[in-house]
């Protein structure tokens, strides 16, 4: 395959299809995330075998648990995506919204338009859902498509495009609207990223080999977050029960994602009440405690211990291993995290209102949480139906990208014949 001219197809193609998504009513949009949503579990069996198939090939090929686990499309995964359809259908359509509008002393008014991006190119591993996500955002959001899923999950993924299709052509919209590359040639990735004529946002998903790899390469500007060294700090007023449940399932609920919780901070009133506890509920996960030395002596005769090195607290594990460490209070909490945080997202436990608005205030992250996981940092929980990816970035989107993250404003002029002087 000549993967240039190869890409190009698909450019143009996606460039074509981005007009008349661009117009496509909200009724026809919404017609067709209905039926992939519909299709996605009239199908669920069909995309369990293909699961497996993938799952097969990544297990031969050494595939890492942490890859394994986001590559795994269980059922409750199925149920989800089907759901995240219906949930985006029952959002309103952003595009063409006109909002700010004001007059002006001379006679004018000016407010902005929300209009799509246009084709969005999306690069992925594992992680089949994020065909449907993705796909069902774009459509929304009136863009274009063109989605790069990674080589693991090729099976998955056809299976879940051809389903996609199918719900775009019963809708009257443009198949060409949502394409999945079809060659697992690494060399369409780089086509993807330089293809400005074609191709408006790169939004990558996926490890951080792959996005230094993208920042580097690319032509085409990214949504974007590099890791997620996220953080929980337990301060001295906190409610000892809520911060055990909290940082358990911080950490534990599910380890190779990128809202997992990777350093726990503690104030050092409250870490004898608090450590001995979650140890115990760490030790039944096997998970390994990297603490400083404060901490390694509250944690004495923990199984897995050692101790924090500085690389530990610029580490995103995405494993069963833990960084932990004391602190004296709030300021040095917010001063760690400003310092090794990713900007991803951070929490605290307390019941103290005025460092609940200080951490809110002071923590420069895309989410900051108050009294909850940072497990909830996903679009999904947001109520944005599903995401696209997080952007840890200040530009355009931060935090979960849901529709609005995927459009823009472009002002709009409404005169009734004025002239300038």
């Amino acid at each position: 395959m000549d993967i240039k001219h190869y890409m190009n197809e698909v450019g143009q193609r996606a460039r074509k299809a981005s007009r008349a998504m661009a117009k496509a009513d909200t009724a026809a949009k919404n017609r067709a995330l209905l039926l992939i949503a519909a299709a996605i579990r009239r199908d669920a069996d069909a995309l369990r075998a293909a699961n497996r198939q993938d799952l097969d090939a990544a297990r031969d090929n050494g595939l890492a648990p942490a890859m394994l686990d986001r590559l795994t499309l269980s059922d409750k995964a199925i149920a989800t995506m089907a759901e995240g359809l219906e949930q985006i259908v029952a959002l309103p359509d952003p595009i063409g919204e006109i909002s700010n509008m004001k007059y002006r002393p001379t006679g004018i008014q000016v407010g902005q338009m929300r209009v799509p991006l246009g084709v969005i190119g999306i690069i992925y591993e594992a992680r089949p859902n994020v065909t449907v996500d993705a796909a069902g955002l774009c459509i929304k959001s009136g863009n274009a498509t063109i989605l790069r899923g990674g080589s693991e999950a090729i099976h998955c993924n056809q299976a879940l495009a051809k389903l996609v299709k199918e719900g775009l052509a019963g809708a009257g919209l443009p198949a060409d609207a949502v394409q999945i590359v079809e060659t697992t040639d690494r060399a369409a990735v780089g086509e993807l990223i330089t293809m400005p004529q074609y191709v408006d946002v790169i939004v990558p998903r996926g490890g951080k080999g792959l996005i230094e790899r993208l920042m580097k390469e690319s032509k085409v500007p990214m949504i974007k977050h590099l890791d997620g060294i996220c953080h929980v700090y337990i301060d001295d007023k906190a409610d000892i029960e809520k911060a055990v449940d909290i940082a358990f399932n911080a950490k534990c609920h599910r380890y190779g994602t990128c809202n997992t919780m990777e350093t726990l901070l503690v104030a050092r009133g409250i870490a004898p009440k608090v450590l001995p506890g979650l140890a115990k509920l760490y030790g039944a996960k096997d998970v390994e405690l990297r603490a400083d030395e404060e901490a390694r002596k509250l944690l004495a005769g923990y199984p897995h211990l050692t101790a924090a090195g500085e690389e530990d607290w610029h580490t995103e594990y995405l494993a069963a291993i833990l960084a932990v460490k004391i602190v004296a209070g709030i300021d040095e909490a917010i001063d760690h995290i400003n310092t090794y945080s990713s900007q991803h997202t951070d929490a605290i436990v307390t019941e103290d209102y005025t460092r609940t608005m200080r951490f809110l205030r002071e923590v420069d992250s895309a989410s900051v949480m108050v009294n909850a996981s940072t497990r909830f940092a996903d679009g999904f929980e947001y109520g944005l139906g599903a995401e696209i990816g997080i952007s840890n970035d200040k530009l355009h989107a931060r935090g979960p990208v849901g529709l609005d993250g995927l459009t823009s404003l472009k002002y709009v002029v409404f005169g009734h014949g004025e002239i300038r002087e």
